[in-house]
């Protein structure tokens, strides 16, 4: 709904036609992300369905198709690729600032995430993993710099209207997350896996025609490189990553020629990569003498979120995997009705969409009754509210054990726990890395946040490639128990983690 203002003197967008009061470029962004979202979503609730496919089943109609992979192969590949999505967010954000700007570097993602989900429209192994190393790259680049193309959008951090578009910004992601599963999921699981993928494409094919289509109506900022590489660095750059390329196809051309490749010889790197990747630049940040005191003190206390974080997205992102896993073998019909299986993924972004207004609510109304959780409180609320979700999950596979089929408000019940408990954490982690953030490092924070998703699905897939059974339910009752378990630990110790926090609050 657009309405026309004055321009501003600075040419900035936000002051000439409005989306819902807002600059008329978040609308550009709102159906970019919308879009890629629905895209990412789609393919997730597909992949690890795909993978464990075989042959078709004549009995229940399935169509087969797939790569026919154990549940723990499958699992892995689930954890790393989503750790690598959030794992490449940290040097999508260094091309933003250094490389090509925020507008170029989105434009590149989306025409990246575009050819990886056509990839894995094309049937093969080989194309499958092509498919998914374009999209986790193209989806760190993207998600690293449209929110900070958001940012541009507003006068500064005081503007009265920022905080309201960053929450519109926020529902397009969770719009595009709830319908994916119903149409890429549906088609891919019950027509064709790769007619599915090809669906992927095409939404982010759309979303990336409206970002170009309307990409004036973004701020200028949004083409400027912050900081960009000077001619020596540049040269530095080249010859490093191309000795890096070099190397690594030395190697792998030797384990090929020797016949010795197998498919753990990728995993489990990059496995590695996503654990000790997170602890050396948390390591590198806390070792740099450039902090003072204070900002030293910030780190110690906030290590401790770090590690909780990691705890929570460990549980948590097994819902496109152990959960979806169990929701195509183990669940039943409601009401006469049997859902996909992929239909369970719009859960956690449907009860995003309504519960997060409740908990906003809530929070306004316990801060003016002087009640309001602190910080660390609300994390270790978060943890134990997704270690109850898995000892919940204990009940119906144990119920299922003997293949009996359990009801499907088993799962509901599940995800809308895991849900609240994202509430409880999730915002408040993206609030407080911002505040305890160096000066030095103000800009990279965020990244390092993002490095505990990392780490929490690679200690996942890390798990998987050992052989331990996540689908089992004792290491489901194990998981839960270390979530409740670290989340009294922060409780316990709030005091201490509070004065190393000091004047954030």
């Amino acid at each position: 709904m657009a309405s026309s203002l004055t321009t501003t003197s600075n040419g900035t967008p936000g002051s000439g036609k409005t989306f819902l009061g807002h600059p008329r470029g978040l609308a550009t962004l709102f159906f970019t992300e919308m879009w890629e979202r629905f895209s990412y979503y789609g393919m997730r609730a597909l992949l690890v369905l795909y993978l464990v496919s075989g042959g078709a089943d004549a009995a229940t109609g399935s169509q087969g198709g797939g790569l026919a992979m154990t549940a723990a192969t499958a699992t892995a590949i689930y954890s790393v690729y989503v750790s690598m999505v959030y794992l490449m967010a940290m040097p999508g954000g260094w091309f933003g600032d250094r490389v090509w700007g925020a507008r170029k570097t989105v434009t590149i993602a989306g025409f990246v995430i575009m050819a990886g989900h056509a990839s894995l429209a094309l049937p093969g192994q080989a194309m499958f993993f092509v498919g998914l190393a374009l999209v986790a790259a193209g989806s760190g680049l993207l998600k690293a710099n449209i929110s900070t193309m958001v940012g541009h959008l507003y006068d500064g951090p005081d503007d009265p209207r920022r905080d309201g578009g960053f929450t519109l910004f926020y529902v397009g992601i969770n719009l595009g997350a709830f319908v994916a599963p119903f149409v890429v999921g549906t088609v891919g699981e019950k027509v064709n896996w790769h007619l599915g993928f090809a669906l992927a494409a095409l939404g982010m094919g759309v979303g990336l025609a409206c970002f170009l289509a309307f990409t004036k109506s973004l701020s200028p900022t949004s083409s400027l490189v912050p900081n960009p590489l000077s001619a020596e660095e540049r040269k530095s750059l080249l010859v490093k990553a191309s000795l890096v390329v070099v190397v690594a196809a030395v190697f792998y051309g030797v384990v090929v020629g020797l016949d010795l490749f197998t498919l753990n010889w990728a995993l489990v790197p990059l496995t590695l990569a996503g654990l000790i990747i997170p602890v050396a630049v948390l390591v590198r940040i806390k070792r740099d003498k450039d902090l003072d005191r204070s900002e030293q003190s910030k780190m110690n206390g906030y290590i401790w979120f770090f590690v909780a974080a990691a705890i929570f997205w460990m549980i948590y992102d097994q819902g496109g995997s152990t959960l979806s896993l169990f929701a195509d073998d183990k669940t039943g019909s409601i009401f006469g009705f049997d859902p996909s299986a992929t239909w369970y993924q719009s859960l956690n972004p449907m009860f995003v969409m309504a519960l997060a207004p409740v908990f906003a609510w809530l929070w306004l109304w316990l801060a003016r009754k002087n009640q309001e959780p602190n910080t660390i409180v609300k994390f270790s609320m978060g943890l134990v509210l997704v270690g109850a979700s898995f000892f919940v999950f204990v009940v119906p596979m144990g119920m299922a054990g003997d293949g009996t089929k359990v009801s499907p408000m088993w799962l509901v019940s599940i995800y809308m726990i895991q849900t609240i408990g994202e509430l409880c954490l999730s915002p408040v982690g993206l609030s407080v890395t911002t505040k305890m953030a160096p000066k030095k490092y103000a800009s990279q924070m965020m990244g390092v946040w993002f490095l505990a998703v990392t780490a929490g699905d690679c200690t996942t897939g890390l798990l998987s490639l050992a052989g331990v059974d996540l689908n089992g339910t004792g290491i489901i009752a194990l998981q839960a128990a270390l979530a409740v378990g670290a989340g009294f630990a922060v409780f316990m110790y709030r005091k201490k983690v509070q004065a190393l926090m000091g004047d954030v609050h």
